[in-house]
């Protein structure tokens, strides 16, 4: 090791140290936490940074270094505390606040620029006329299209304070014509219930996507709706649902809960408990429920299939769930930036722990562990998933459920041919890419069609698969995927469906994808589901 590599070693071991045992003073605890440093432990930290700022033998920013010792202690403490610098708690908060400002358009780059895939509906950008498939060729008099476009940097473009005007310059290629359009930038939710619909006459369907600031108020209206429109049994959806804002799922558990039944209860490391209670307020406390999960359910989404399960409401219907049962506080540093620190863990009401077994400091063997459900066979069959026999436990109404990480399903659902393929492989990209070049020369026609007529139309999903198969033969890495088009009906409702959303949004998606949806089959075909009409 060479001198300055050992010099660099031993500031950062130095810097780990000291960091390491005063955490608390850098953190900005309530005044009940008497945690402190002495003035003589604070000048030592002050003097060592001084000292590399002034006479380190290389220039040396000294925050980039307190940002790195920070990322490593909290990587040594448990996998879910964070550190999130002060350059990225905008994007982080705008996720959890459930808003941006902005135009409200969806786009993605599609091969050398950024195109519109879906104006939002009733914002600014459909509002000012954009289209699908409008290609963005400059933002203001900044050039955002080329070999080397930069996506942050055009979000960042558009994006701006609420009432300030953007132009854009846009090439239509139906007309093939460029102009420009000024658009306001205001406020626009992030939708974190995109969809919900009747999948029957008593049967109904909602997808709750993250739990964000905005979220019972989407799910409450949703549940209304669909009461008026008869409903009586409710599908709730929160596959590949990572969690979010906790009160927004306690208020999503208390719809189904009655008054006094406990929805779930944390642990800090003094041992003090905090229970959680539902309410009398409930606009669905006697329906009958299905959760549906996944191997991404996570946190706050485990927290009510966990609540519905262990209180005899609800049949939870999938894939054991992720298994985040750490209960985060986040905590603004003087900078600006935040930690996410973990000071709690999540029961359910009957006592399991929802957070799978982690070692601390061994974050990779963590997210490693995840990853090899893949290949143990977990995601495919119900006997390969590990179950403890000292972590059983029982509902009041006697079912038995198990803890040691995560929800277990009451009814086992195997991943399937289009899940392992659009989330697991290349074919997703691929697939996606295809698409686009779909939408792009058939856009005249496309068009003109309503989400009522797309949805009925036969002949689409022909139309797409054969083009696919086509593309698929004339693609070298897809020719030795033997299972791509193994399963015909499901690639062709699978792309019609990627297709709606694009065209119409999330909503015609799930209403495509649910008439052959394995859990939702399972749903309707057990003895003591609702009539199907």
């Amino acid at each position: 090791m060479g001198n300055k590599q050992k010099s660099l070693y031993i500031i950062f071991l130095g810097l780990a140290i000291i960091f390491g045992m005063f955490i608390g003073q850098i953190l900005n605890f309530d005044h009940k936490t008497q945690l402190g440093l002495e003035g003589s432990k604070k000048d030592k930290i002050n003097n060592l940074l001084r000292y590399i700022n002034e006479e380190y033998v290389d220039t040396v920013q000294t925050d980039s270094i307190v940002d790195v010792v920070i990322e490593d202690i909290l990587k040594n403490l448990d996998p879910h505390s964070v550190y999130i610098p002060k350059d990225q708690v905008k994007k982080a908060d705008e996720e959890i606040e459930g808003s941006f400002t902005g135009i409200g358009v969806l786009f993605q780059q599609y091969r050398d620029t950024f195109t519109v895939i879906r104006p939002l509906e009733n914002s600014p950008a459909q509002k000012a006329g954009l289209k699908p498939m409008d290609r963005i060729l400059l933002v203001d008099n900044d050039t955002v299209y080329g070999k080397h476009v930069d996506f942050n940097l055009l979000s960042k473009k558009i994006k701006g304070k609420p009432g300030t005007k953007v132009v854009l310059t846009v090439y239509r290629k139906t007309g093939d014509s460029i102009f420009k359009v000024e658009i306001t930038r205001k406020a626009i939710p992030l939708v974190s219930v995109p969809a919900h619909f009747m999948i029957n006459d008593t049967l109904g369907f909602i997808k709750i996507s993250t739990f964000a600031a905005n979220t019972y108020d989407e799910f409450h209206k949703a549940v209304k709706e669909l009461k008026a429109n008869g409903m009586t049994a409710l599908i709730l959806d929160l596959r590949d649902n990572t969690g979010g804002l906790l009160k927004q799922a306690n208020l999503v558990a208390d719809e189904f809960l009655h008054n006094g039944q406990l929805i779930f209860y944390t642990k800090d490391q003094k041992g003090h408990i905090k229970k959680i209670m539902a309410t009398s307020r409930g606009d669905f406390e006697d329906g009958k429920i299905y959760v549906l999960i996944n191997e991404n359910t996570a946190s706050a989404s485990e927290i009510v299939a966990g609540a519905l399960q262990d209180n005899d409401k609800a049949t939870v219907v999938g894939r054991r769930s992720y298994g985040k049962g750490l209960v985060q506080r986040e905590i603004t540093l003087n900078d600006g930036s935040k930690v996410r620190l973990t000071t709690a863990r999540y029961y359910t009401p009957t006592g399991r722990s929802i957070q799978r077994p982690y070692k601390k400091g061994h974050r990779y063997e963590y997210e490693q562990a995840f990853k090899n459900r893949l290949y143990n066979g977990e995601l495919y069959y119900k006997d390969s998933i590990p179950v403890v026999d000292s972590l059983k436990f029982t509902t009041p109404g006697g079912k038995t459920v198990y803890g040691g990480g995560g929800i277990m399903p009451d009814i086992f659902v195997p991943l399937q041919f289009d899940d392992y393929n659009f989330k697991y492989n290349y074919l997703a990209r691929f697939l996606s890419d295809f698409i686009t070049d779909y939408l792009d020369q058939n856009i005249e026609k496309l068009q003109h069609f309503t989400s009522e007529e797309f949805i009925a139309d036969q002949q689409i999903a022909g139309d797409l698969y054969n083009g696919f198969k086509k593309a698929h033969t004339q693609n070298r890495p897809l020719k030795h995927n033997r299972n791509t088009l193994k399963n015909k009906t499901q690639l062709k409702r699978l792309m019609k469906a990627l297709l709606g959303r694009e065209l119409f949004g999330v909503n015609v998606y799930y209403r495509i994808l649910t008439i052959d949806d394995p859990m939702i089959q399972k749903v309707i075909s057990q003895k003591d589901s609702v009539d199907v009409k």
